[in-house]
């Protein structure tokens, strides 16, 4: 049928004498355009090829007879990408940098227009936010990094508010249906196989939906076992390149942060734990301060450079762990080369689909899972706002509620929410309400565990009376006496 059709279309652009190319809209192939490109194209994507199940492609399994389309400039894969289209682009320290930049040269080349772009987090300049860009593009962040805030609390970008764990279900029930998937992966082995490198994460998902595959393939980019295998064969368009890929390099935590790494690690963290790390200072510290400690597990949506000395020192074993036992399991990591270097190639280490690593019920079946995240704020109700700066967004929902929730319905589980008891600025983070605008990320029904400098108040199953006195006295003194009247006032009675 594929040979037919080449053969057909051969002739009539023949017959035609034109110069008339066949394009990709969605990923299917469709008919000619006027002349607006030098040469005849045939382009058959990974949707004519592949084998798919309920429109779903599976990007572990080899496309017989299809290799990859190379392309000398990453400007030139954008050359097939229809206006309208829905594309995801990978994130975190998998970000496709060249490609991102490619993309936004491509869209003015090719006068592509509304183009919808999906994705977490991303490192680097986005270039689709560019002056020349913003009538093409559309960005929709369903976790927002620092280069998209600003773009996104000015109305010129959007955000999508989402546990991490649904956004792949996003994907695959097509409430955001992909068109096209931008990904940045290592070189394929002898088999054929490449992998999604250090950022598994929704990108699988979004593997599975996408109609066209364009990737950026790095020999700089670490080879992951896990959840992360694709076969080269899926991949439509590439740019081969050596680039480095992007990396977080953590400032050492401040007096302030180690004294609450210190307090959670000596009261809170028990041998044989399951550890899950939020990204920031806070979950380094206490990462810092374990080295006593036995037997650990890791169970997380990311971890980053902190592990790597707990593993060499035989604290991180993974031994008690019920799920993927012996197994450091994590969906993505972010970090320095050091880290990269440490994950690439090594079976100890395996990079899950975010359905499977970020489920609660999947979670709390490790034993004493130990949840570490942190906040912007917290009320003295218990009410955690951790995405928004009052009615400015700042971050997204990540995998906090995903592994609060997992740690609370683990029998010996601890959830916990640590935050500095106050600002730079010196206010208090511990506060009255939460600021008008802001957004409650995890509810007082979830929060156990909440620490600073000051101390550490265990909220469960405590009254929003007790709550406010726990929560008083590990804020800062110099607000204690403004919080002790607002909660009287609030309560009706002394607190």
């Amino acid at each position: 049928e594929a040979r037919t059709i080449i053969m057909l279309w051969a002739r009539a652009a023949k017959a035609a004498n034109t110069s008339a190319a066949s394009v990709i809209v969605q990923g299917q192939l469709v008919k000619q355009t006027q002349s607006a490109y030098p040469r005849a194209t045939l382009v058959l994507s990974r949707s004519f090829w592949g084998s798919a199940r309920d429109g779903r492609h599976e990007p572990f399994t080899p496309i017989p007879h299809k290799s990859p389309v190379m392309m000398s400039k990453p400007v030139d894969c954008f050359e097939h990408l229809a206006s309208g289209s829905n594309v995801f682009i990978h994130g975190g320290g998998a970000t496709p940098a060249p490609l991102v930049e490619g993309l936004a040269k491509g869209a003015v080349k090719y006068n592509v227009t509304d183009i919808k772009l999906h994705h977490i987090h991303l490192e680097g300049p986005a270039h689709f936010l560019n002056e020349e860009c913003r009538d093409r593009f559309r960005s929709n962040s369903l976790f927002i990094g620092g280069n998209c805030r600003t773009a996104v609390n000015a109305g010129e970008a959007d955000a999508t508010p989402v546990f991490l764990q649904e956004i792949a279900q996003l994907f695959r029930r097509k409430v955001i249906p992909i068109d096209v998937a931008i990904v940045h992966l290592s070189p394929p082995d002898k088999h054929g196989y490449c992998t999604m490198g250090v950022s598994v994460d929704c990108t699988r998902a979004a593997l599975q939906q996408a109609g066209m595959i364009i990737a950026l393939i790095n020999p700089e980019m670490p080879r992951i076992h896990g959840d992360a295998g694709v076969h080269i064969s899926h991949v439509d368009y590439a740019v081969e390149m050596s680039t480095p890929i992007p990396e977080l390099k953590s400032a050492p935590p401040s007096d302030v942060e180690a004294q609450i790494g210190k307090l959670i690690a000596e009261n809170l963290v028990e041998d044989g734990a399951t550890l899950q790390m939020g990204i920031g200072s806070i979950p380094n510290a206490a990462l810092a301060a374990l080295k006593g400690h036995k037997n650990l597990g890791i169970h997380s949506e990311m971890f980053s450079d902190g592990v790597i000395e707990l593993v060499r020192r035989g604290v991180v074993t993974n031994s008690d762990k019920v799920l993927d036992t012996g197994i450091l399991t994590s969906t993505f990591a972010l970090g320095t080369r050091n880290l990269y270097d440490f994950v690439d190639d090594n079976p100890f280490v395996q990079l899950r689909d975010v359905e499977y690593t970020n489920d609660p019920h999947l979670i709390a079946q490790n034993p004493k899972v130990t949840a570490i995240n942190s906040c912007i704020e917290i009320d003295i109700t218990g009410q955690v706002c951790a995405d928004s700066i009052g009615t400015r967004m700042y971050s997204g929902f990540g995998g906090q509620v995903d592994f609060i929730r997992g740690a609370s319905i683990c029998p010996t589980g601890k959830p916990i929410i640590a935050l500095p008891s106050t600002t730079k600025k010196g206010t208090s983070r511990i506060v009255p309400i939460l600021h008008p605008g802001a957004g409650v990320t995890t509810s007082r029904g979830h929060v156990h565990y909440v620490v600073t400098e000051y101390g550490i108040a265990n909220l469960y199953g405590k009254s929003l009376r007790e709550r406010a006195r726990l929560l008083i006295d590990i804020a800062h003194p110099d607000h204690r006496e403004e919080l002790e009247r607002q909660a009287t006032e609030r309560y009706k009675c002394i607190i």
